[in-house]
C-alpha cells in the first residue's frame, strides 16, 4: 500500500496537465468493423462509416487461413488509409510455429499490435515470438487471470500493450494493481472491453490522470449499449466523460 500511495503522490504535480482528457474525451478504437464473419464488402462499408464517425483506429480479426488473413488485412489497410492505426486480433488461434510465420507476414501492413497470437498461458511462447518479430508489438491480457501472471509477462519484456479486463480479473482492485505494475514496467494499458466499456471508460481516465499511464485509446464495442441506464457515449471517435455517479453499469 505504501508503494501505491507513493506512486499516486508522485503524479500529483503533473496531474493538471492530464485533466484535459475529461473535456476532450478519451479516444476509442473500433473493433466492430472487423469481425471474422464479415466479408470484404461488409468491412469496407463499416470502416467507411466509422471513419465518417471520427474513428482513426480499427481492429481486425485474423486467425484463419494465411491467404484469407492477408487478404483481409490488405483490404483494411487500403480502406482505412496509411494514416489510420490498425491492429490484428488472432484470439489465440495459432500455435507458436504458425504465429511466427503469419505475424511476420502481417507486419507488412504496419499494425500497431498483434493481439493474442497464441495460448495466454504460454508466456515463453510469447517471449520467443516477440523477440523474432520485433519491432512488431504483441498485445494480450483479456484471458490473463491475475496480477501474478501479468507480472510474469511484464518481466519477460514481451508485451507491448497490456489488456486487463476488470470483469475477468475479479474486480477493479485487481485491475488497478495490474495498471500499477504496467506503469512500473513502462507498458501502456489498453483494457479489453468486450461489451463492458461501461466500466473501463472510468478506469482509463483514472489510469491516465491519477497514475500517469499514457493516453492510448479504448476499445469500442456498442452491442449492449441499449441494456444500460447510462450507456457509454462515443462521439467523434472519443468516449465522452460520464457525468452520472457510479460505474455506468446500472441495467434497465
Amino acid at each position: 500500500m505504501f508503494w501505491v500511495k507513493l506512486r499516486l503522490e508522485e503524479q500529483l504535480p503533473s496531474r493538471a496537465s492530464r485533466d484535459g482528457v475529461l473535456f476532450s474525451g478519451y479516444p476509442g478504437y473500433d473493433t466492430s468493423v472487423g469481425w471474422y464473419q464479415y466479408d470484404a464488402a461488409q468491412i469496407e462499408e463499416k470502416v467507411r462509416r466509422s471513419l465518417d464517425e471520427g474513428f482513426g483506429a480499427f481492429k481486425l480479426k485474423v486467425g484463419g487461413s494465411r491467404d484469407h488473413d492477408l487478404s483481409r488485412a490488405r483490404g483494411l489497410r487500403k480502406i482505412a488509409g496509411d494514416k489510420a492505426t490498425i491492429m490484428f486480433d488472432a484470439n489465440q488461434r495459432w500455435n507458436l510455429p504458425d504465429a511466427l510465420r503469419i505475424c511476420g507476414e502481417l507486419g507488412q501492413f504496419h499494425p500497431l499490435w498483434i493481439e493474442e497470437p497464441t495460448h495466454p498461458d504460454d508466456i515463453l511462447a510469447h517471449k520467443k515470438l516477440a523477440a523474432q518479430i520485433a519491432p512488431l508489438a504483441l498485445a494480450l491480457g483479456e484471458h490473463v487471470p491475475n496480477r501474478v501472471v501479468f507480472k510474469n509477462y511484464l518481466e519477460t519484456g514481451c508485451v507491448g500493450f497490456l489488456q486487463p479486463d476488470c470483469t475477468r480479473l475479479g474486480g477493479v482492485s485487481e485491475f488497478l494493481t495490474v495498471s500499477l505494475l504496467a506503469r512500473k514496467y513502462g507498458v501502456p494499458v489498453v483494457p479489453h472491453v468486450g461489451d463492458m466499456g461501461q466500466i473501463h471508460q472510468h478506469l482509463v481516465l483514472f489510469n491516465h490522470i491519477a497514475l500517469g499511464n499514457p493516453e492510448v485509446f479504448l476499445e469500442h464495442i456498442p452491442h449492449l449499449n441499449h441494456y444500460f441506464v447510462h450507456p457509454a457515449e462515443v462521439t467523434g471517435g472519443r468516449y465522452r466523460t460520464p457525468q452520472e455517479p457510479g460505474s455506468s453499469s446500472d441495467l434497465l
